[in-house]
């Protein structure tokens, strides 16, 4: 027994170099390595009672080796078997496994998920999000970090169809298997058990887990892109009916005239007027507003997110404008539309991760509507700092970079939270557009 551990921890060690790497699997080796895993623990059962820290050496050491050999990019993954993925994905789900053998488990899984489209759904189907979630809770941050880089292989890999869509209320999200990941419940759990359990921990964050958050981080706000790149319909009346509700909401527009031939015209003329208020572009038909993408209907949820869950910021931002000089307004509409497009550029909705960054802010991690929260302390510090400078509307494309600079300041403050009563609403941000103003003179 002895000589077999440490022929499989030299194997381990040897595997790391691409021409013994090159020549073992020649010789069929990676096969040779799949079947022990496969039938290690039956065929061990009873040594592994007896020897449990030596079984687990082995076990340790042969997958290792197989890590290690695959790393070499020289096997496909689509040539493995359904019983070689299930034993893998069982170290994953049994409590109390072996360190090592949890770690390398998971390495191997989040390969699996990233270089095979058909492993993609033997793996998800085999593990639950329940199962993973103990990985999170626990104390070893290379488990978690190994644990996320799984989740952020399932969420790159996730189908269009999967994203963002929701479950039977009868359903528990953590009985159902990982092609659920990028499930709205399933984001809200993972959201705040990462906050608790690795963010929040007592201990400093290293780079690679700080590298896996913010993978985690651009995935999420990548849920966004269809919004983002989905022009309004003017024809279509569920979008129209959300303008006819910011209007509402900052008019308390309840009754309406009636629908009279002789009060056609007034009812027009009152909307016009309010859509003006409102900062539109299009004073008639505020829909063709956002018919550009990027920022698209993006733009649109996020003017009615801060109308309904900031309605006192949302109507005293719109009154002070509508009641300003015109030339002194800053456009409720038109920078929201703006803003929006601003922070898809700073939050990079729709790219890929950079393989290298580690630019996670633990904000993004404490709501669940993160990016619409952030969108409305941007709006709310924007509006403040048009509002000291007495900019006029001369000055809106000339200081277009504030949206941008705004929203950065926010983001790179990174604070621990999306606090709305921050210091980041009372810093000054006059020095952003009196030198947007100067660059343009």
């Amino acid at each position: 027994m002895d000589a077999k551990l440490e022929a499989l921890k030299d194997l381990a060690s040897l595997s790391r170099d691409v021409t013994f790497a090159q020549e073992f699997i020649n010789l069929d080796g990676v096969s040779l390595l799949t079947q022990m895993v496969e039938s290690g623990t039956e065929r061990y059962q009873k040594l592994q009672k007896i020897m449990k820290p030596c079984f687990g050496d082995m076990l340790s050491f042969t997958l290792t080796a197989f890590v290690e050999l695959m790393d070499h990019g020289i096997v496909s993954w689509d040539t493995f078997s359904v019983a070689f993925i299930k034993k893998i994905a069982s170290f994953v789900n049994k409590s109390g496994m072996d360190i090592s053998i949890l770690q390398r488990s998971l390495a191997i899984l989040e390969s699996m998920v990233l270089n095979s489209h058909d492993l993609y759904q033997k793996v998800a189907q085999e593990i639950t999000i329940g199962q993973l979630i103990p990985h999170l809770q626990g104390t070893d941050q290379e488990i978690q970090t190994y644990t996320i880089a799984v989740i952020n292989a399932l969420f790159l890999k996730a189908p269009d169809e999967r994203r963002q869509v929701g479950v039977e209320s009868s359903v528990d999200i953590l009985d159902c298997p990982l092609t659920e990941m990028a499930n709205i419940l399933a984001q809200k759990q993972l959201r705040s058990i990462i906050l608790t359990h690795v963010i929040r921990a007592q201990r400093a964050i290293n780079n690679e887990m700080a590298h896996q958050l913010y993978v985690l981080q651009v995935l999420t706000f990548n849920l966004l892109e269809d919004r983002m790149m989905t022009k309004m319909d003017p024809q279509d009346q569920a979008q129209r009916d959300i303008i006819f509700e910011l209007r509402r909401i900052a008019f308390d527009a309840e009754s309406e005239p009636s629908n009279s031939s002789g009060s056609m015209e007034k009812r027009k003329s009152m909307y016009t007027r309010d859509y003006k208020k409102l900062g539109f572009i299009n004073h008639v038909n505020p829909a063709m507003d956002f018919t550009q993408t990027p920022p698209g209907m993006l733009a649109l949820d996020n003017m009615l997110y801060f109308a309904k869950h900031h309605q006192d910021a949302y109507i005293r931002i719109v009154l002070e404008n509508s009641s300003r000089e015109d030339k002194h307004e800053c456009p409720f509409g038109r920078s929201s539309i703006e803003l929006t497009k601003m922070l898809c550029e700073i939050l990079k909705v729709g790219e890929l991760p950079s393989e290298t960054c580690n630019d996670f802010h633990p904000m993004f991690f404490t709501h669940d509507r993160s990016f619409e929260e952030f969108f409305c302390i941007c709006i709310q510090l924007l509006n403040k700092t048009w509002k000291e400078m007495r900019a006029t509307s001369e000055d809106f494309n000339k200081s277009a970079t504030l949206y941008g600079r705004a929203g950065t300041e926010v983001k790179m403050n990174n604070e621990e939270k999306l606090n709305h009563n921050s210091k980041l609403k009372s810093c000054p941000l006059s020095y952003f557009l009196q030198s947007s103003l100067e660059d343009e003179t």
